[in-house]
C-alpha cells in the first residue's frame, strides 16, 4: 500500500509569502524554507515584519484568494489520486489553506495553525507536531503504508529521505547540488511518471 507525500507552496501553488511580500511590497517577506532551514527561526522572523508594518490575517488572506495552482497541478493531482492516496503535508497554515484546496479539488492536507488576535493580528504559530513531515511519514509507515514523497525545500528532505522513494520538485539549485542522490524534476509529468515507477 503506497501513499503519496507532497510538499504544498513551490510544488502544487506558488509560495504564499513570497506572493504576499510582492502584493505588499515588502521584500524582506520573500525568505522562505528554500532560504531558512529553521522553520521556528522563519516564522518569529515573518511574524515580526508583519508586526512592523501593521498587517495581519486578513491581508494576507486577501492575497491568497488572488492565487492559483500552478499551471496542471490540478491535473497532475487528479491524475495521482486515482492510482493511489495523496496527502498533502505542508508547513502552511489551516487559515492560509482552503482557498487554494479548493482550487486544487479538496485534497487531504496536514497543516499548522496561526495563532490570530481579536484584532486580526498574527501573534504566534502552532505547529502540528515537531518536525512534521517527518513524524507523519513515519506514522504513516507504522500503520503499513509504503510512502513516497516530493518537495521543493530544505523541510522537505527528511521526508524525503525517510520514503520508499523521494524526488525533489523544483528545486533550488543548491538544495540538488548539496542532494546528489535525490532524483529531481522540472515537469509534473516526469514527477508523475517517477511516483507510478516507484509503486510498481
Amino acid at each position: 500500500m503506497y501513499i503519496t507525500c507532497l510538499d504544498l507552496e513551490g510544488v502544487l501553488v506558488p509560495e504564499i509569502w513570497i506572493a504576499f511580500a510582492e502584493a505588499t511590497g515588502i521584500p524582506e517577506l520573500k525568505k522562505t524554507t528554500r532560504d531558512e532551514p529553521d522553520y521556528d527561526k522563519l516564522m518569529k522572523y515573518r511574524i515580526n515584519i508583519l508586526k512592523e508594518h501593521g498587517l495581519g490575517l486578513k491581508e494576507i488572506q486577501d492575497v491568497i484568494e488572488t492565487i492559483d495552482p500552478m499551471p496542471g497541478a490540478r491535473e497532475f493531482l487528479d491524475e495521482l489520486r486515482a492510482v493511489g492516496q495523496v496527502i498533502i503535508i505542508s508547513d502552511t497554515f489551516t487559515q492560509f489553506a482552503a482557498p487554494l484546496m479548493k482550487k486544487l479539488g479538496w485534497p487531504t492536507i496536514f497543516c499548522n495553525s496561526l495563532v490570530v488576535s481579536e484584532s486580526g493580528e498574527v501573534v504566534d504559530f502552532k505547529m502540528r507536531v515537531e518536525n512534521s513531515k517527518l513524524t507523519t511519514v513515519k506514522a504513516l509507515q507504522s500503520i503499513g503504508y509504503d510512502t513516497i514523497a516530493s518537495g521543493d525545500s530544505y523541510n522537505d528532505l527528511a521526508m524525503i529521505r525517510a520514503s520508499k522513494a523521494g524526488f525533489l520538485f523544483k528545486s533550488t539549485d543548491k538544495i540538488k547540488a548539496d542532494n546528489p542522490d535525490i532524483p529531481a524534476f522540472e515537469s509534473y509529468d516526469g514527477l508523475l511518471k517517477a511516483i507510478k515507477g516507484a509503486m510498481d
